[in-house]
């Protein structure tokens, strides 16, 4: 939530600026804002909607400068308007910052600033760090420390951050000390790029492709001091470090829209591609099971494993049901799913033989991580499923799995679903062979996960098939999606896309359960949507369905190639490839996510970017 980018170098920094918020814009498009040293002054530019609206801003308004931050928002205190838009002033001037996350100590410190003889602008909990740290500068100024220096800015911050409570990525310049930013974290990532003479700051690594392939990732309680000649490194409690200078894993044509007009429709047709290189690499055909280089448990403490937890929110919470069913069937291990909100808040008893798998695209999500620390921190075994090299949860837990899917920019996720759940059937896979699942039977999983990406291209050819039947349905506001076994996790992720996008009710359910009282929804004006591939139980979701018609409700159905049966039944009938019940999520998946897209084209609602959302959540 919120993207921040920071420039210090020879170049523009404003242009620089504006592309990264432009590529950030999936994080936050609230309000759009860049502060920019000019001389002895930062002229700051800032305005309510998205970067576009601060672009023609700047075309009457310019600020040149070599020197600046920038940040787009997503409002979480303090409504949606000019003045609560960031960067935020601190004094009089003197310190501009940009920040991510929330301060929940934020009342008792503004009425402490405000006695102080501070004046308040604004209604969001940001501005206390501007105050609170040009604050901690003053009381340094007037103790002789020169205010020019990066030192004097460093410990300002210092003394600033042990006053939060909460969570923040921050970014801060001062008017008195051209050419010097200080960047910190606790809980919101920050990623610095490292330049020829010249460095990049933002909030992930898409705003720095192109300029720079060399990066350094801030973790919790690390400050970075960049000026134009350097970038020092410190940790609150262990004093300076090392920074660890990473290769960045990203070209800028993952980040282009291409031939497609919106990134959710390009990320839905690049799903055969982020399959096949989730695949890349782990499947050991000798030994028919998969393989994992980055679990960093051996196959003796694997097999002691008795119990599995996964933990993930959203989308990835989706992923992780179907992951209880994978690993039940194939791998007979106890499996549990929780949200990552309430996990890290409970106290379930587990054993010192209980896995937590965090599932997560991008790897800041900060329930998730909340929730994985808290696991760790009670000694278990902690493995992430994740998308993006780097991040936080990646570099924090004990080892785990990448998808290797390439960027989402798209905030309803695609993609990123497919992929881990193809992850998760090759966890199935590995933890099965290590105890109950045959070589055959291995062998036999093996062929068909390999056939899955070109299957996949065979589903996305239902693509105008559902787009005619979302032109007829785009005006219903009420949905109902229905599955059992391994699609009920389906109908709920289908149900997620249909509201993320389209601002459309819609509910999930195991079909099977609508009979004890969902029914009492279902008329003419309430579609049900009803994921019914052949498989072991198609007669019986096949009654439910019969359940839906004979009380009038209009039906479409996602069915198998060839199944005659269903045509005679369900009002509209999408068709896709048959495989084995385990991988029917990989191809129920794909025509709801172009259902969903093509109903909110249809309402106008923005696809990329729908309304209250943003990509990656990092405050609680």
């Amino acid at each position: 939530m919120c993207g921040i980018v920071g420039y210090v170098g020879p170049g523009c920094a404003s242009e620089f600026l504006i592309e990264g918020l432009h590529r950030l814009e999936y994080r936050g498009y609230d309000s759009a804002g860049i502060a920019v040293q000019n001389g002895s002054e930062i002229g700051v530019r800032k305005r309510v909607g998205r970067v576009s609206e601060l672009e023609r801003l700047l075309e009457s308004n310019p600020v040149t400068g070599s020197f600046g931050i920038g940040h787009t928002r997503w409002a979480t205190h303090g409504e949606t308007s000019d003045v609560n838009s960031h960067p935020h002033i601190g004094g009089n001037g003197e310190v501009v910052i940009v920040h991510n996350g929330v301060i929940e100590n934020y009342a008792k410190l503004r009425g402490q600033l405000q006695t102080l003889g501070y004046v308040f602008r604004t209604t969001t909990d940001s501005e206390i760090i501007a105050h609170m740290i040009c604050h901690q500068w003053y009381e340094l100024v007037k103790l002789g420390h020169d205010p020019e220096l990066a030192e004097t800015c460093q410990t300002a911050v210092e003394r600033a951050l042990v006053t939060f409570k909460g969570t923040y990525g921050i970014v801060a310049m001062f008017r008195e000390a051209p050419g010097v930013l200080i960047a910190a974290r606790v809980g919101s990532p920050l990623v610095i790029g490292v330049g020829r003479n010249e460095y990049f700051l933002a909030s992930d690594a898409s705003p720095l492709v192109g300029h720079t392939d060399e990066v350094v990732y801030l973790s919790d309680n690390e400050i970075a001091v960049i000026t134009t000649e350097s970038m020092e490194l410190h940790h609150r409690d262990t004093g300076r470090l090392e920074p660890s200078i990473q290769t960045l894993q990203q070209e800028s044509s993952d980040t282009d829209l291409g031939d497609f007009d919106h990134y959710m429709l390009k990320e839905i047709f690049e799903q055969p591609e982020a399959i096949e290189n989730c695949l890349r690499g782990r499947i050991d055909d000798d030994s028919a099971t998969a393989m994992f280089g980055g679990l960093n448990l051996d196959p003796m403490q694997l097999r002691k494993i008795d119990r599995i937890v996964l933990t993930a929110c959203g989308t990835s919470w989706h992923a992780g049901l179907v992951g209880e069913y994978l690993l039940e069937e194939f791998a007979r291990i106890p499996t549990e799913v929780e949200y990552a909100s309430e996990l890290r808040y409970r106290n379930p008893p587990m054993t010192e033989s209980t896995m937590v798998f965090a599932i997560t695209q991008s790897g800041e999500t900060a329930d998730t991580l909340a929730a994985l620390r808290e696991c760790k921190r009670k000694g278990h075994q902690t493995l992430a499923i994740c998308n993006v090299v780097g991040s936080t949860i990646a570099r924090e837990a004990d080892g785990g799995i990448y998808l290797h899917a390439g960027p989402e920019i798209g905030v309803a996720s695609t993609k990123a679903f497919t992929s881990q759940v193809t992850a998760l059937i090759l966890l199935s896979l590995y933890f099965g062979r290590m105890r109950h699942l045959s070589y055959h039977a291995g062998k036999r999983m093996i062929r068909q996960l390999r056939d899955m990406p070109d299957v996949i291209r065979r589903t996305l050819q239902c693509h105008d098939a559902v787009k005619e039947v979302a032109d007829r349905y785009c005006n219903y506001e009420n949905f109902l999606y229905l599955g059992r076994l391994y699609n009920f996790p389906v109908a709920l992720e289908g149900a997620l896309k249909l509201k993320e996008i389209s601002y459309i009710h819609a509910e999930g359910y195991p079909a099977a359960e609508m009979k004890h009282g969902p029914i009492a929804l279902v008329d003419e004006n309430t579609p049900s949507v009803f994921i019914v591939p052949r498989g072991g139980i198609y007669p019986k979701v096949m009654s439910n369905l019969e359940e839906i018609k004979a009380r009038r409700g209009p039906v479409i159905a996602i069915a198998c190639e060839g199944d005659d049966q269903i045509s005679e039944l369900a009002d509209e009938v999408i068709f896709v490839p048959e495989v084995e019940d385990f991988l029917q999520p990989l191809v129920t998946s794909i025509p709801l996510q172009i259902l969903s897209y093509h109903i909110a084209l249809q309402r106008g609602c923005n696809v990329d970017r729908p309304r209250n959302l943003a990509k990656s959540v990092t405050v609680e």
